[in-house]
């Protein structure tokens, strides 16, 4: 089909016969012809004064049926294409036209509100942005099927029974995919709209450092830990720690997360290592009290995952 803007675009400059010509050359076009067999009640007046609408139908359904891909939709609004209402019949009968999200555009719409739900700082967030099957990420390492499979039973319990009142400790060596379990874990709870934020704790210790002279960026950080659906504290245990930091910004988080929202964490450490690394802060030293003060918000509310398997880093 030629483009309708050559001679509707200048209607007043075509003659009623060329007007006629091309109204019929779009009614005839096969897929408004199939649009007007499902339609046998609409007079075809109605059908030639809504020509435009039609000839739009057509032309937006064509370019669907050779979809270039999402990015390179020529639609008039990408990702979209017409769809076309009948009411009433004979004369009578009306038309309208409707823009309508593909396929592809619901796909990426859902993609984005997932994203939109999980908050990271300071991780890779690749495996935040990408749905993976247990059985793809069973293959990588076969040795740490029982630790996948307690990850998906848990986040099965969390879709069916929501928040739980216990997180998870995701424990083990270097590189064995903890970091991208407790990703994995986010993205699927943050498809049945749970938020979720994710912390790289020895960066975020830093960064807590710049915070001192801006309190609404300290203030709304916590907030934002205290208040999400779902938290990690990824690598915690390899932060060089202070005492404000542990007592005053991870204390506080903790004490009001527990019993009301599950707190998770990833971690090179057994829970008695990082009671030990949390007892023990650059200027003070050591102070097992406050160390077991910490570890209380921790330790009964968490069900520990030993992550086994090779390490995956620069694989």
């Amino acid at each position: 089909m030629e483009s309708m803007g050559r001679w509707l675009g200048t209607a007043s400059g075509i003659g009623e016969a060329d007007w006629k010509r091309q109204t019929m050359k779009v009614l005839n076009d096969g897929v408004v012809a199939a649009w007007i067999d499902q339609h046998p009640h609409i007079d075809r007046e109605v059908l030639a004064k809504n020509v435009t609408r039609l000839y739009q139908y057509a032309k937006e359904a064509k370019e669907c049926a050779r979809c270039p891909g999402l990015e390179r939709c020529p639609n008039d609004m990408q990702g979209h294409y017409t769809r076309l209402v009948a009411t009433g019949s004979g004369a009578e009968a009306t038309i309208a036209d409707y823009k309508v999200p593909c396929a592809l555009h619901q796909t990426k719409s859902s993609q984005d509100a997932i994203r939109s739900r999980i908050r990271s700082f300071y991780v890779d967030e690749r495996a935040l942005n990408q749905e993976y099957s247990p059985a793809e990420i069973i293959q990588r390492d076969t040795r740490r099927a029982s630790a996948v499979e307690a990850v998906i039973k848990y986040v099965l319990k969390t879709k069916d029974q929501g928040l739980q009142p216990n997180g998870l400790y995701l424990m083990g060596d270097f590189g064995t995919g903890k970091t991208f379990l407790a990703s994995y874990m986010l993205y699927e709870l943050a498809k049945s709209g749970f938020t979720g934020v994710i912390v790289y704790m020895p960066d975020f210790v830093e960064d807590l450092k710049s915070m001192f002279g801006d309190a609404d960026r300290l203030k709304d950080t916590i907030e934002l830990l205290k208040e999400t659906d779902l938290l990690v504290f990824d690598d915690i245990g390899a932060e060089h720690l202070n005492a404000w930091t542990r007592d005053h910004v991870l204390g506080t988080i903790l004490n009001y997360r527990m019993n009301r929202k599950p707190t998770f964490y990833t971690s090179n450490h057994d829970l008695d290592g990082l009671q030990k690394h949390l007892s023990f802060t650059t200027r003070e030293g050591e102070d097992q009290y406050r160390g077991q003060r910490v570890m209380d918000r921790i330790r009964p509310f968490v069900e520990v995952i030993e992550v086994a398997g090779r390490n995956q880093r620069g694989t």
